[in-house]
C-alpha cells in the first residue's frame, strides 16, 4: 500500500517567506519591468478598473496598471517587497493600495476586481492548486485574470532544474513552471473560465558578463543565495559551473557581455 504525504504547506510557505526576504529581489525583480508594462498592454482594461496584483514583489505590475489609471490593490506575504513597491509608487505619484496577504488564500470577495495579475509570482507558491482558484475567485465574471510564467524550457525553467538538482524541492510540491505549460493551464483553469489565451514571449537576461549575473544572483536573489548558502564547498563550485555553462550554452552575446533569452509565456484568461 501506498502512502501519500501531504505537504506541510505553512512550514514550506515559511521557508520560501525567509527566501524571499533574504538579498534583495527588488533589485533583480526591478529589471523586469518591461515584463508588467506589456502585460498591462495586454490586459487592456480600461482607466479605472479595479486590479489585484497577486504576488506582486517589488510592484511590477502594480505600477504598470497604475500608470494606466488603473485602481490598484498590490499584494504579497513578504512585507520588505510591498515597501519597495510602495516607494516606487509614492516617487511617481501613483495612488496604490498596498495588503500584505496570501495568494493561497486572498482577503477578498468574490468577483471583486475586473482583473486580477501576477508576473513571475503565483507561479513560485507551493499549494498551486488553491491559489489558481483564489486568482479566478476574487474576479468578476467576464474579467481578465493576466499572467507572466516562465516555461519549463526557459532560461530560468532551466535554472530551476540546476538548483533542484543541489536543492531539491519539498516532497509533493510541483514546479513553478507547470504555471508556464499550456496542458496544465487548461487542466486547472479550463472549467472555472470561459477562455485561456498565451502568447509566447521573451525577456532577455542582460548583464556585464556570465561572472556579473553570478554575483548578482547569489547575493540578492532569495532562492539561489539560499541554495548556495545550504551547500558545502564543493557543492557551490558544482552548481556555480552548471549555472555558467546554462548560461554559455544560451548567450547570444558576442562581445563578452551576457544577453540571454528567457521565454515566458504572457496569459490572458476571460472567467
Amino acid at each position: 500500500m501506498t502512502t501519500i504525504t501531504t505537504p506541510d504547506f505553512a512550514a514550506i510557505k515559511k521557508a520560501q517567506n525567509a527566501s524571499w526576504s533574504s538579498g534583495d529581489y527588488a533589485t533583480v525583480g526591478t529589471t523586469l519591468q518591461i515584463v508588467g508594462e506589456t502585460l498591462a498592454e495586454a490586459a487592456n482594461l480600461k482607466p479605472g478598473s479595479r486590479v489585484l496584483d497577486v504576488a506582486a514583489g517589488n510592484g511590477n505590475a502594480t505600477l504598470a496598471f497604475a500608470r494606466r489609471w488603473n485602481r490598484v490593490v498590490s499584494t504579497d506575504y513578504v512585507p520588505s517587497l510591498l515597501e519597495r513597491g510602495r516607494a516606487r509608487a509614492n516617487a511617481e505619484g501613483l495612488e496604490v493600495d498596498f495588503c500584505v496577504a496570501d495568494a493561497e488564500n486572498l482577503p477578498f470577495g468574490n468577483n471583486t476586481f475586473d482583473g486580477v495579475v501576477s508576473t513571475f509570482g503565483v507561479m513560485f507558491t507551493p499549494d498551486q492548486s488553491a491559489a489558481a482558484t483564489e486568482l479566478v475567485r476574487v474576479c468578476r465574471t467576464d474579467g481578465v485574470v493576466g499572467l507572466a510564467n516562465w516555461t519549463p524550457e526557459s532560461f530560468i525553467g532551466q535554472l530551476f532544474k540546476v538548483l533542484g538538482q543541489y536543492r531539491p524541492p519539498p516532497a509533493g510540491v510541483n514546479s513553478p513552471a507547470l504555471w508556464g505549460q499550456r496542458a496544465w493551464l487548461q487542466e486547472t483553469f479550463g472549467s472555472s473560465t470561459s477562455r485561456i489565451g498565451t502568447t509566447s514571449r521573451e525577456f532577455v537576461f542582460r548583464y556585464r558578463d556570465p561572472q556579473h549575473f553570478m554575483e548578482v544572483f547569489k547575493t540578492l536573489y532569495g532562492p539561489v543565495q539560499k541554495a548556495f548558502e545550504a551547500l558545502d564547498v564543493e557543492g557551490q563550485r558544482g552548481l556555480e559551473g552548471e549555472m555558467l555553462d546554462l548560461i554559455h550554452r544560451m548567450n547570444t552575446a558576442s562581445d563578452g557581455s551576457m544577453a540571454v533569452a528567457s521565454e515566458y509565456l504572457e496569459v490572458l484568461i476571460t472567467k
